[in-house]
């Protein structure tokens, strides 16, 4: 063993210093908050909305959700592939990911406060012609949010090269969403708890709350967005001055791992493992979010406020569990922090299941609400760090890679609220059918906490980030670093490729 190794083996546990600055990673976690405040309204009023404030149809109303989900499901992989592509356009000279988040934050600015409005010129429509009205502006509304949901999350690896901080950032990013989701369910219980003194449950006299509420969303998120596009650049951290030898152990952990194509990524198992994780993930955290209101609401009969006081329970509870989930991964590891997670979602599906009477109603419902943030903060923040650690230093694709997760969560999620509304019992006729959302809430989140212990039972013997058929891919890297240097000789080239090899054998 030379010099070098000694040295290296040697500062391999020293803790290494932060990339970024810690003012430049809360920047950075403001570039989300316009599309977290707009997808805490989306998912847990938008059913409601349509239900008791536009008197839309079940079918209807799962239809629209099911578009906004394909909508966003297309798009998702469409941007990620997109900018992941050098560009000559002068926008992209502003930075390839940032220029798509400013493209996106238009997109939902411009679209999102229309759907929580009446019908402008088409109030007295059908039901189908309203139905061609949200949609056109849910399909703008949804190709914005997944333009600056892929681009911000892609900038993780691009901002920092350590396992580490990449999931802080992304504690600092949920951090955000629980605090936009506060802010919106606050603003709602002010209104639902103090100011409005009216009907038990919410109706077409309400349509007013939504509309401002909307409006201020959009407001106070695009305030925010500015602030990150003014202080995170998306290029920043080759140029910051850390610990040399710091790098050079993460490079050297890079260099193991060759950088991927997309076309590469369907080639590798742990890629659709991580995608069925991150896709079980999200079913429990947006069906829970979905359908608590109109569990609430129908099945438990509380007042109209309860729809604003438990879901800001569950999102104060999974903010605060939000700031440990990076020592529970450290103490645990990643694996058994997402197990952990599942054990706490089977928990809150359980107590659900087995809950009734008033004292279920009155205070263990909190409890179950405090379960679900955790369960979910824990889930989603682990979840994101698994697709960190897939793409390791794969960035020229992470976008991709990101999109094609965020594809599959939205189809799924899609699919299953428009399963879900299908089956919705006339209430009117089956008086005892309000049961309904308690079971939605019970298999439907169970259901998706399973398939998600079945994707971490695949992942379990395997350390993510590695890759199938790694000498060949090792080989193509090179070949396409060579041809980027503008080698066109074959015998230049295989001379080089075998230079390459050799080093890293050594």
């Amino acid at each position: 063993m030379d010099d070098s190794s000694v040295t290296f083996s040697s500062t391999r546990s020293e803790s290494p210093k932060h990339v970024i600055p810690f003012g430049r990673r809360v920047a950075y976690s403001f570039g989300h908050i316009l599309n977290d405040l707009c997808a805490s309204m989306w998912f847990s009023y938008l059913l409601m909305f349509q239900h008791n404030i536009l008197q839309l149809s079940n079918n209807i109303a799962g239809y629209l959700m099911l578009l906004g989900q394909i909508a966003d499901a297309m798009s998702t992989p469409f941007v990620g592939y997109e900018s992941d592509q050098p560009n000559d356009l002068w926008l992209c000279k502003y930075g390839r990911r940032k220029a798509w988040h400013l493209v996106g934050t238009l997109c939902v600015a411009l679209s999102f406060p229309f759907l929580f409005m009446d019908c402008i010129g088409c109030s007295n429509s059908t039901q189908d012609a309203k139905f061609l009205y949200y949609g056109a502006f849910i399909v703008i509304f949804q190709f914005g949010w997944a333009a600056v949901q892929v681009s911000h999350l892609s900038l993780i690896p691009d901002l920092t090269p350590l396992s580490c901080e990449r999931v802080e950032l992304n504690s600092y990013r949920y951090a955000m969403t629980v605090l936009s989701n506060i802010s919106t369910y606050g603003a709602l219980l002010i209104i639902f708890g103090v100011v409005d003194a009216g009907d038990k449950h919410t109706g077409p006299a309400d349509l007013p709350v939504f509309r401002n509420v909307s409006l201020c969303v959009v407001g106070v998120g695009l305030f925010f967005s500015i602030l990150f596009h003014i202080f995170t650049k998306e290029k920043e951290h080759p140029h910051f001055a850390i610990q040399q030898q710091c790098l050079i152990n993460e490079a050297s952990d890079m260099i193991e791992k060759p950088h991927l194509t997309w076309k590469d990524w369907f080639a590798q198992p742990q890629f659709y493992m991580v995608a069925l994780l991150y896709m079980s993930t999200r079913l429990y955290v947006n069906l829970s979010q979905v359908y608590m209101p109109m569990y609430i609401e129908d099945t438990l009969e509380l007042h109209k406020s309860k729809i604003a006081v438990i879901p800001l329970v569950i999102f104060i509870s999974g903010f605060l569990a939000s700031f440990i989930v990076k020592f529970q991964r450290k103490l645990f590891g990643i694996k058994w922090t997402y197990f952990l997670g599942c054990v706490l979602g089977i928990m809150s599906c359980i107590w659900i299941y087995i809950g009734e009477g008033e004292s279920y109603s009155t205070y263990q419902l909190y409890a179950v609400a405090v379960l679900i943030g955790v369960a979910g903060s824990t889930l989603l923040i682990i979840s994101l760090a698994f697709t960190s650690d897939l793409i390791a230093n794969s960035t020229t694709s992470g976008a991709f890679v990101f999109g094609a997760m965020s594809f599959v969560d939205k189809l799924a999620n899609g699919i299953a609220v428009v399963v879900i509304q299908y089956f919705h019992p006339c209430l009117t006729c089956c008086p005892t059918c309000n049961l309904y959302y308690k079971y939605v809430l019970v298999f439907s989140c169970g259901g998706a906490i399973v398939l998600g212990l079945i994707a971490l039972a695949f992942l379990l013997t395997q350390s993510v980030g590695t890759r199938r058929n790694e000498e060949q891919l090792h080989r193509n890297s090179i070949i396409r670093h060579n041809r980027r240097l503008g080698i066109q000789s074959k015998r230049e080239s295989k001379a080089l490729l075998d230079e390459e090899s050799d080093s890293l054998l050594s």
